[in-house]
C-alpha cells in the first residue's frame, strides 16, 4: 500500500498536519488534496484538538503548486473536478471551528498559496516566497486565489500577483498582509510552536466565535455581520468558560477552560 501523502502528529492539544511529498515539493495532486480533506475533517471532530498547524515536508517547499504533471492530463470537465475539489479543501479550512496556522516553510506557490491563505494565521520563514504563477501555464488560480488574495490584500495587490505571475518574497507578502509574520527560517518551528500553544490555553468556545465572526462576518453586510457578533458575544455568557474566565480575572489567577 502507498504511503499517505499527508502525516499528522499531536502534542499539548496542537495537531500538525505535514504534507510530506517533498521530492515533489508537496505538490497536490488530487490525492493529496483528499488526504488533506480527511485530516482536517478528524481534526474538526477531534475535542481534544484546540489548534492545527499546516506545513509542508523539506527544507525547500511549503506547497510548490498544484502537481502540474496531473493537471496535464485533465480536460475541462475534469479540470472542473479538480478545482471544485480543491476549493472544498481551502472552504474546510477557512471554517475550521479552532485555528489554522500556516507555517510557510518555503515555496508556497500557486495551489501552495491558496491553502496558506486557507488557514486562519500565516507564519513565514524569512527564505520563502509566494505567488500565483498560473498566468505562466495559461491559467487562472483555480482554488480560491482570485477571490482570497483580493479580500486579503486589496484588489491592486491581487492582480499583480495574478496577472505578473512572479513570486515576492516574505517581507513583501508581510507589507501586503499576506502572513502575518515572518522570522528566521531556523526560528519557524519555535515560533509557530510558541503561538500555537498560546492558543491551545486559550476559552475554545470563544476562540470559535471569533473565527465564526471573522470569517462569516467577513462575508456580508456590516449590520449583519454586527448582529452576528452580537449574538456570539451573548451564547458566549451561557458558557462555564466565561464565567471561569471572568472569575479568574477578578480573582487574579490563571484561568482553566474546559471548552464547555
Amino acid at each position: 500500500m502507498a504511503s499517505s501523502p499527508v502525516t499528522v502528529r499531536d502534542a499539548d492539544g496542537v495537531r500538525t498536519i505535514t504534507i510530506d511529498r517533498p521530492e515533489r515539493l508537496n505538490a497536490l495532486d488530487r490525492q493529496t488534496l483528499e488526504a488533506l480533506d480527511a485530516a482536517f475533517a478528524a481534526a474538526s471532530a477531534d475535542t481534544a484538538v484546540r489548534v492545527v498547524v499546516l506545513t509542508g515536508a523539506g527544507p525547500k517547499a511549503f506547497v510548490a503548486g498544484a502537481d502540474i504533471a496531473e493537471m496535464n492530463q485533465l480536460g475541462p470537465i475534469e479540470a472542473r473536478e479538480f478545482s471544485l475539489l480543491g476549493q472544498r479543501l481551502m472552504r474546510r479550512i477557512e471554517r475550521m471551528p479552532k485555528p489554522v496556522i500556516a507555517a510557510v516553510n518555503g515555496y508556497a506557490l500557486g495551489g501552495g498559496l491558496e491553502l496558506a491563505m486557507a488557514c486562519h494565521l500565516r507564519i513565514a520563514a524569512d527564505s520563502a516566497r509566494l505567488g500565483q504563477p498560473e498566468i505562466n501555464l495559461g491559467l487562472v488560480p483555480g482554488f480560491g486565489g482570485t477571490q482570497r488574495l483580493l479580500r486579503l490584500c486589496g484588489r491592486a495587490a491581487a492582480l499583480e500577483l495574478c496577472l505578473l505571475g512572479k513570486p515576492i518574497d516574505a517581507a513583501r507578502a508581510l507589507q501586503l498582509g499576506l502572513v502575518n509574520r515572518v522570522v528566521p527560517a531556523a526560528e519557524l518551528e519555535s515560533e509557530v510552536a510558541t503561538l500555537a500553544g498560546s492558543l491551545a490555553t486559550a476559552a475554545p468556545l470563544a476562540l470559535r466565535a471569533v473565527l465564526d465572526a471573522v470569517v462569516v462576518g467577513g462575508e456580508c453586510a456590516i449590520e449583519e455581520g454586527l448582529q452576528f457578533e452580537t449574538a456570539q458575544f451573548a451564547l458566549l455568557f451561557a458558557t462555564e468558560d466565561m464565567r471561569e474566565g471572568t472569575s479568574a480575572f477578578l480573582g487574579k489567577r490563571t484561568p482553566q477552560f474546559r471548552n464547555r
